[in-house]
């Protein structure tokens, strides 16, 4: 019986094969120890000489690190070993044999991360890569069924764009034809159209920003998710961006707790992330930022230590909310209130993880619109028909962005957001 991994806890007493490659070895005098993956997880394997044979028992001595296998074998309950269950070999089959000294060895020292880096498309198959893309994947999967859930229609939005949407200072140029493109930076422009149609939507897809940047929270490829909702004022879309936040991370603790457990994540600050998140205006956080010992003058945007300042004490992400709308985008809405102000907000990740949601309520009267393209020096050209938004049937609506690879780094507990992405783009790297 053909079985994954994942799976021979439920084929305990029964002959199963396994389809797989070889991960590690250990061999002492007449027992050789298998460790083989398959994708789905990983198992000890365990050959004895007098049970498996001389040839048999050879070839699990001398095949090298990463060949592919076919082994029979019968599971068998052990606590001691991944998954709480081992396999006794009864025959094994060289699909294809490895080259000898693979690269990346895990008995060695850790490489150099630029070393791995160059290695990714082997670096995928370590535990702790995999792992990651696993929680990447349940991401992914839990963005989708919360909107979906909540009857949000999926729009997709184009990846060559003919203008900016937040500046054109951090854009991709691309040729295309005879006329000027750029790769995307956010979908947004086209959800909000979307939702003047279909009330609630959510543009997710890959987003692209020229950031000369090279710190471990950016990529200039990463995937972003972008709801946008007619109707919806920024109240309720701090209740939105919380409820969001907080069912993804349930869904990791729920679905992933091995991949968890392997990337060695503190899940108890995790179980502690639940709405109501904590809520601090612009001015408050300029106030706290300066407590804790990090300068910013008001009317400054956040940078990483004010980010993790801001966040310093709590045990969830923080929402700072109404930044100085002159640091903000031009299709932002003022306050009505202090009109200094906009109706925007961040969603702070804590442990120095930084911004994973930005969003704001839109500027929905047309004449504001216009003023704020023409302070912002952007071509009314490209715009006509985002004004036209306004020109026909405008309502106060509201959405926000979220970095995928941003959010996986923080639910998984790595350092760096390269690790969350299958093969990351960044300043200087492009290979593989």
């Amino acid at each position: 019986m053909l079985a994954y991994v994942e799976d021979l806890k439920k084929h305990v007493g029964q002959e199963v094969t396994l389809r797989g490659w070889l991960y590690n070895k250990r061999v002492k005098g007449k027992i050789a120890f298998l460790m083989i993956r398959d994708g789905s997880g990983l198992v000890q394997c365990v050959a004895v000489k007098n049970e498996i044979g001389d040839a048999a028992f050879a070839l699990c001595d001398h095949v090298p690190q990463e060949s592919s296998l076919e082994v029979v074998g019968v599971v068998r309950a052990d606590d001691r070993s991944p998954g709480g269950v081992e396999v006794g070999l009864k025959s094994i089959k060289v699909v294809t044999e490895s080259a000898p000294n693979y690269p990346i060895q895990i008995q060695d020292v850790a490489p150099e991360v630029g070393f791995l880096m160059q290695n990714r498309h082997l670096w995928l198959r370590s535990r702790k890569q995999s792992a990651l893309l696993r929680v990447r994947a349940e991401v992914v999967r839990s963005i989708r069924e919360f909107f979906d859930s909540r009857g949000y229609i999926c729009v997709d939005s184009p990846v060559l764009t003919p203008a900016a949407c937040e500046g054109t200072s951090t854009l991709f140029p691309v040729d295309y034809f005879d006329d000027k493109a750029f790769l995307t930076q956010s979908g947004q422009l086209y959800a909000e159209a979307a939702a003047m149609a279909m009330g609630r939507v959510y543009c997710f897809g890959p987003t692209f920003r020229a950031e000369k940047s090279k710190t471990r929270k950016h990529l200039t490829e990463f995937w972003m998710v972008e709801p946008e909702v007619a109707f919806m004022e920024l109240d309720g879309l701090m209740e939105l961006a919380e409820q969001f936040v907080s069912h993804l991370v349930s869904r990791c603790l729920e679905r992933r707790k091995e991949e968890l457990k392997v990337l060695e994540r503190d899940v108890a600050k995790l179980e502690k992330v639940l709405p109501p998140f904590h809520r601090l205006h612009y001015n408050d956080a300029v106030k706290k930022v300066n407590a804790e010992g990090v300068a910013m003058p008001w009317g400054d945007d956040f940078g990483a230590p004010q980010e993790e300042a801001v966040a310093k004490g709590y045990d969830r992400p923080v929402m700072v909310h109404r930044y100085p709308a002159e640091i903000k985008a031009f299709y932002m809405q003022p306050d009505p209130v202090d009109p200094k102000h906009a109706l925007c907000v961040d969603v702070i990740a804590p442990d120095g993880y930084g911004e994973l949601i930005g969003g704001s309520q839109r500027i929905h009267d047309y004449a504001l619109l216009e003023k704020r393209l023409n302070d912002h020096k952007l071509p009314r050209e490209a715009f006509e028909w985002y004004l036209d938004l306004r020109k026909y049937g405008s309502v106060p609506h509201s959405g926000f962005g979220l970095g995928v690879e941003r959010t996986v780094a923080w639910i998984a507990g790595t350092e760096h957001i390269r690790e969350c992405i299958p093969f990351p783009r960044m300043l200087h790297k492009i290979y593989p």
